[in-house]
């Protein structure tokens, strides 16, 4: 196997390399004290002891929120929290875990080795953003305070954003390297937390069964675009031949920590000659992260690739469509789109909204999580299994969720309704996801702290964590029905008619009573008692006062939009 990754050349290399899992990383880390272990494995061994102790007496061998909450000593609602995000990181979509419903999580519970690695990495730091290398140029384009001259408050999240501009931010190829020389620089920890004890010395007294080395799929996988990728246990030497009637043999903990090491560095090597490829403008369109024109949705173009997230950006302006069949992965990044509409109408696994501002933003039925990051005055409208909103400012989001929404960082005027449209295949995109329209939890949102120990940013000292600022509900009188344009009536064979999610009480009736002062206000508009003439004035009253309000709103662009599709 370690012949056949060494690459040629990054244009015609056919080799196989090994890859981090982005989504423990990007969607599996919970700002929570108490799940960061710093020391390796000085404190999370014995922890994984105990773990293996109480899952020893379970039938299924697995451990729920109690043994969770009382082995790391955390609060039951933070026990829970982790079981919900492990399910929604983990690599195999047929774990019980993930198969479960809702209520059925706490009595599957999770498995020991899955868990540990997912603490594990609790102690993974984001990349840091990119200094440009004309830094006179950025200060000229995006004047503002260094995040370090303060507390991180001084600074709105979208400045913080901008005061880094997005195309300095980390790109793909970064921040899989920055993922895999975290995993290079503690892989020998990771593999004796999966290692079981023998006989012999040193070394040679831990060995790894192809079974908890599989486990290692929590965080790697070899594959390359446009190809199925490749179960750890076939890419490995030393399994790969395993009779499927035999148990395979155990292997030394140092012969799999020597081979990683290898994939590791060479696959570091390839991501370093395609970065070196590119800055000389020898790149393939398929491996650039292109922004898009400012232009309406059907002219505009998205990066997309089988390996990572398809990726939406820089819509301004403009209204911008996206329906399954434009999405080549299942999961999608919108960043810095600004004063916009955008509809992602699509069954996803993963979406990220990152550094938008004054936008409407529609994401279809997303099975796994929602990320939303570092954004000011956006609406955001989700049927999601879960939503993470971080850093965000002024935003209101329309939620259809069946997990308590996560918010963490410094917010502030944050908003939650439920779930206000809907789209002809909506229903059937959450029954492919697995989302349940019966559950809502949109109301019931986790708060944790300001401080993001998982951010690269230094921090003042001095600073102490505090709750995160909450979201408030949105007053039922301000809540209406988001109606999405059908562009393509003739393609649509969805069945749904209506928003799937139940409106509670206060925000029907709201609906209701909105619905019976328009009626009301057609009524009389029919009944009055007007000449030919002061009818002609009234309408056109209406139609300027109409004009007025879409220029006033921004809506008028999608007019022409749709006048253009």
């Amino acid at each position: 196997m370690a012949d056949c990754i060494e690459p040629s050349t990054p244009s015609t290399s056919s080799a196989v390399y090994i890859h981090p899992r982005r989504e423990p990383f990007e969607h599996g880390l919970i700002p929570i004290p108490k799940l960061i272990f710093s020391d390796g494995t000085q404190t999370l061994g014995p922890i994984k002891d105990k773990l293996v102790e109480r899952s020893s007496r379970s039938p299924t061998h697995r451990v729920d929120s109690v043994s969770i909450s009382e082995t790391l000593q955390i609060s039951p609602d933070h026990a829970r929290l982790v079981l919900d995000t492990v399910a929604t990181v983990l690599y195999s979509d047929s774990d019980p875990l993930v198969v479960a419903k809702p209520s059925e999580l706490e009595s599957v519970g999770v498995d020991v080795y899955d868990l540990i690695l997912f603490l594990y990495i609790q102690s993974y730091k984001r990349l840091l953003p990119r200094t440009h290398k004309d830094s006179a140029a950025v200060a000229d384009v995006w004047p503002s305070t260094s995040a370090f001259d303060g507390y991180l408050t001084a600074l709105s999240p979208l400045q913080l954003v901008r005061s880094n501009s997005r195309r300095f931010m980390p790109s793909h190829a970064d921040e899989e390297a920055h993922q895999l020389s975290y995993l290079q620089k503690h892989l020998a920890n990771i593999l004796s937390l999966l290692a079981d004890s023998v006989e012999g010395e040193g070394e040679e007294s831990l060995v790894l069964t192809m079974e908890k080395f599989e486990h290692l799929e929590f965080l790697v996988y070899f594959g390359e675009k446009g190809s199925e990728r490749i179960p750890l246990s076939q890419a490995a030497p030393f399994f790969s031949n395993s009779d499927p009637d035999m148990p395979a043999a155990p292997v030394s903990v140092a012969e799999v920590h020597d081979w990683l090491l290898q994939n590791i560095a060479t696959a570091l090597e390839h991501i370093s000659e395609r970065v070196s490829a590119k800055e000389n403008g020898s790149s393939s369109a398929s491996d650039q992260d292109v922004p898009m024109a400012d232009a309406c949705a059907s002219s505009m173009k998205a990066s997309t690739s089988a390996r990572g997230p398809s990726l939406i950006e820089g819509i301004s302006k403009s209204s911008y469509l996206k329906q399954a069949s434009d999405l080549k992965g299942s999961s999608v990044k919108v960043v810095n789109c600004h004063d916009c509409v955008i509809y992602i109408l699509a069954p996803l696994r993963y979406a990220t909204v990152y550094g938008c501002s004054d936008a409407t933003i529609v994401l279809g039925a997303v099975g796994k999580a929602v990320r939303v990051e570092h954004c000011e005055r956006v609406h955001v409208i989700a049927a999601a299994k879960r939503i993470c909103i971080a850093n965000c400012r002024e935003c209101v989001f329309f939620l259809g969720v069946n997990q308590r929404p996560l918010i963490v960082g410094d917010n502030h005027k944050l908003q939650v309704a439920p779930y206000n449209t809907f789209y002809s295949q909506l229903e059937e995109h959450m029954k492919q996801v697995g989302i349940q329209a019966t559950i809502n939890r949109w109301d019931d949102p986790v708060a944790l702290g300001v401080v993001d120990p998982h951010d690269s940013l230094s921090h003042p000292a001095g600073v102490s964590d505090v709750q995160a600022e909450s979201a408030t509900r949105l007053d039922p009188d301000q809540f209406t029905i988001f109606l999405i344009p059908n562009w393509f009536e003739a393609e649509s064979f969805g069945s749904t008619k209506d928003n799937p999610f139940p409106l509670p009480d206060a925000y029907m009736a709201s609906q209701r009573k909105n619905n019976k002062n328009l009626g009301d206000v057609k009524q009389n508009l029919r009944e009055t008692q007007l000449e030919d003439s002061r009818k002609r004035e009234l309408s056109n009253a209406l139609h300027v006062y109409f004009k007025d309000w879409l220029y006033a709103s921004g809506n008028i662009r999608q007019l022409y939009c749709l006048q253009g599709d």
